[in-house]
């Protein structure tokens, strides 16, 4: 842009000594297409520091992370039902009474007493079928099928990144396209004046090059204001401002068929994973509910205390028993609870099946877009290179007087446009690179070996998989973790 700037002053400068109107057309074209490919001076975020800020800064990553620490919590809660629960109670209570019989005579007596209690009581599942132990393993099972969802949220957020990365790019590129555009129709409006000065041409062609630059002005308005748009997304995405941003690094490599892209697909992508965990949870939920019907035995303790606050009287005492309880008639509850379990495990392997379809095909969508992308970059490559050849000649032609400046303008028109669809099939090139590879299940932020502190999802669960207590020393430790995670 500062070169743009320096060669227009320039040309101001000596306007005395003005080219011929053509070749002062083609120099402000010429000097715009070199700011275009200018290289980059001043220190600019690559795309690795977008991908990196987007990771780092991303509320909704850190939402489905506590999502999956809540998950992580389910576990030890089934977990706590397979060891011993003792629960305490206590009591005061003040009585009082008055009562006349005929031992009394005919007088009522008064009685009052205030006693206190306290039991403790213990009770531990000795057999229930299995089914406390099964709710464990579905506990687990939705660990890792919420793990497989905050990978699938990470996708998104890099992806995202990418995306607004290369619209602030594309972008900007489209602006200093639409001002040198200006500057390049400025220069055919006032060689337009000259012409008509001395004749050579009508104030119709005036009149052309002033709704022209008029068109080009609005064109170059609509620009900045997707710029505009684009950098405020970019902050969203990124989580940071968009300054000077690089040349984003060369694509990542596709596989050398679709067939092995949806292979890859078949066996990392997240909602497919996350689909299997489902369906193993299912399973176990019909087993449980199969299991409704057996005996449930339960190994019981009491101790009890009972005193007499008005006196030295107490009572003291304790038991030990196992009981057994299960169902004779629920009025047809147990088997609805069966049969509602045998669809859920129809339903979720039907959606594992779509899911997997599904990703297939996005794969196979994927992996087209970028051979319709880099086809539309080869095509605009050539029609640039014609139009440019065409604009060349037009322009000579119309220094000799065998074109009209319409005829100028409308080349010139067709080799901005050509640029700018290379600008867009770049862009699209390379977010369908990505797009690729997030169908593939490839894009986190271990994959693309991003200079991040990769969150480890098993941390949190290995200290609460035991259950532990908070007055143990892993629930104190838990408790400076969650202190350290703000939710405290």
């Amino acid at each position: 842009m500062r070169r743009a700037r320096q060669t227009d002053a320039a040309a101001r400068v000596t306007g005395q000594n003005r080219p011929a109107p053509g070749r002062r057309f083609a120099a402000a074209l010429v000097a715009g297409m070199l700011v275009l490919g200018a290289p980059v001076t001043a220190v600019a975020d690559t795309l690795a520091d977008a991908l990196a800020g987007a990771y780092n800064n991303s509320g909704l990553l850190e939402q489905n992370r506590a999502l999956l620490r809540i998950a992580d919590d389910d576990v030890a809660v089934a977990l706590s039902a397979l060891r011993p629960i003792i629960n305490w109670a206590s009591d005061i209570t003040y009585s009082d009474s008055e009562s006349r019989s005929a031992l009394t005579g005919a007088g009522a007596r008064s009685t009052d007493s205030t006693s206190a209690s306290l039991s403790l009581t213990a009770n531990l599942l000795l057999f229930d079928g299995g089914r406390t132990r099964m709710g464990v393993e579905i506990a687990k099972e939705s660990v890792l099928a919420t793990r497989q969802s905050l990978v699938g949220v990470e996708q998104n957020i890099l992806l995202q990144a990418v995306q607004a990365f290369t619209a602030v790019r594309s972008n900007n590129e489209i602006v200093a396209l639409r001002r040198n555009n200006v500057r390049v129709i400025t220069q055919e409006l006032r060689a337009a004046q000259d012409r008509f000065e001395v004749g050579e041409v009508t104030r119709t062609d005036v009149a052309l090059a002033e709704a022209r630059l008029a068109g080009a002005n609005a064109l170059l308005a609509q620009a900045e204001g997707d710029l505009v748009e684009a950098r405020a997304f970019y902050r969203f995405a990124v989580g940071r401002d968009a300054t000077a941003l690089s040349a984003p690094p060369a694509p990542p490599a596709r596989p050398a068929s679709v067939a092995a892209a949806q292979a890859v697909a078949m066996r990392s992508h997240p909602e497919i994973l996350r689909a299997q965990h489902e369906v193993a949870a299912a399973d176990l939920r019909v087993r449980i509910a199969k299991a409704a019907a057996v005996p449930r035995v339960n190994l019981q303790t009491r101790y009890g205390i009972t005193e007499d606050l008005d006196s030295s009287d107490y009572n003291r005492g304790g038991s030990v028993g196992v009981g057994v309880s299960g169902p004779i008639y629920q009025g047809g509850r147990n088997s609805a609870l069966e049969r509602q379990a045998i669809n859920g495990s129809s339903a979720a392997r039907s959606a594992l099946i779509d899911a997997t379809q599904r990703i297939a095909q996005n794969v196979s969508t994927a992996y087209a877009r970028v051979d319709v992308a880099r086809a539309a970059i080869e095509s605009s490559d050539r029609q640039i290179r014609a139009a440019r050849t065409a604009f060349e000649g037009v322009r000579e032609e119309a220094t000799l007087g065998a074109r009209t400046t319409l005829d100028v303008l409308n080349a010139e028109q067709e080799l901005l446009d050509a640029q700018a669809n290379r600008i867009t099939a770049a862009s699209n090139q390379y977010v369908a690179a990505y797009a690729l590879l997030a169908a593939m299940g490839q894009m986190t932020a271990q994959n693309l070996r991003l200079q991040v502190q990769i969150y480890d999802p098993t941390a949190y669960y290995g200290q609460v998989q035991n259950a532990p207590t908070s007055i143990s020393r892993q629930g104190r430790q838990l408790d400076q973790v969650l202190k350290s995670l703000g939710r405290e």
